[in-house]
């Protein structure tokens, strides 16, 4: 008898800025998304509050299960949720305590960039996260590198993205603190996810800082596959340039996905830019795409 594998991967949006009709989710300015394959949960940012707890339990999701934590970059909007879930930790552990009955633990572990907690400032207010690294030490195995990470045999961890084109990734946004000394923040800690199906890549992404076309770019080379089946997440298209606008566009047509999901930091104007060029699907809290 031969037996047929079947590669899938699901993804649920925990967390986005837009909710949709008749869809009773809570929205913020953040993102989390929650990713199911090869066996694995990964849970990816955390969106600015508790908001994507609440619509993960909602969902019928159990953060408890979660095999890894990714966080994209170090800004707000996106570790915000930090402490939330591990207030949900606790409860488990007390509860656990309180009736003596065992509860599942398990010990994610957290993938991100070396970058991801350094004191980061935009005009003196606070962008990065509110849970230090030493904290989250208690509660994640911590693997903070500039390396890419497979964390399955689909699904890897790009790392700190290679900024290879012209147009994207050139401004900084506020200043971080790198060895005690304050520079221009180009958010070099921003990566993303990428699961490598039979059909082609789908590329996961919080903000883009790195530029979503060097980041396509950059998964197309780690993985050896020019076919892109999906782009969900940020694209850091909020009032581009009309040079930004154009390149990022006529890139995009280039590469050709089959559709793809732009969301978050991306405005109704890019939108509708990129709708010129591609297929284009709307994203909202409760969005749950499979692919195979």
């Amino acid at each position: 008898m031969n037996i047929v594998t079947v590669r899938y991967m699901k993804l649920s949006v925990l967390m986005d800025n837009n909710t949709l009709i008749d869809r009773y989710f809570t929205g913020e300015p953040g993102v989390s998304y929650l990713i199911e394959t090869e066996g694995k949960k990964i849970l990816f940012d955390t969106g600015y509050s508790n908001g994507f707890i609440t619509n993960a339990a909602k969902l019928g999701i159990d953060l408890m299960e979660v095999d890894f934590l990714v966080l994209s970059h170090g800004h707000v909007d996106h570790t915000g949720g930090l402490e939330p879930l591990l207030k949900l930790f606790l409860q488990r552990d007390f509860e656990s305590a309180a009736t003596g009955r065992a509860v599942k633990r398990v010990v994610p572990e957290l993938i991100s960039h070396p970058y991801t907690f350094l004191p980061r400032v935009l005009d003196n207010l606070k962008l990065g996260p509110l849970v230090t690294e030493g904290i989250l030490s208690s509660f994640f195995r911590l693997n903070l590198t500039k390396k890419t990470v497979w964390i399955t045999e689909r699904l890897f961890f790009l790392g700190e993205v290679e900024r290879v084109n012209n147009f994207e990734a050139g401004t900084p946004i506020g200043k971080i603190k790198i060895d005690g000394t304050w520079q221009d923040d180009y958010i070099l800690d921003d990566s993303a996810l990428v699961y490598k199906s039979d059909n082609g890549l789908i590329i996961i992404t919080g903000c883009s800082h790195s530029g979503i076309c060097n980041i396509t770019e950059y998964a197309k080379k780690l993985s050896g596959e020019n076919r892109i089946v999906d782009i969900i997440g940020g694209f850091h298209l909020l009032d581009p340039s009309d040079e930004l606008l154009g390149k990022t566009v006529s890139a995009i047509k280039w590469l050709n996905p089959q559709k793809i999901h732009p969301c978050h930091c991306t405005d109704l104007r890019s939108k509708a830019a990129l709708l010129g060029a591609v297929s284009l699907d709307e994203t909202g809290s409760g969005l749950v795409l499979e692919y195979r």
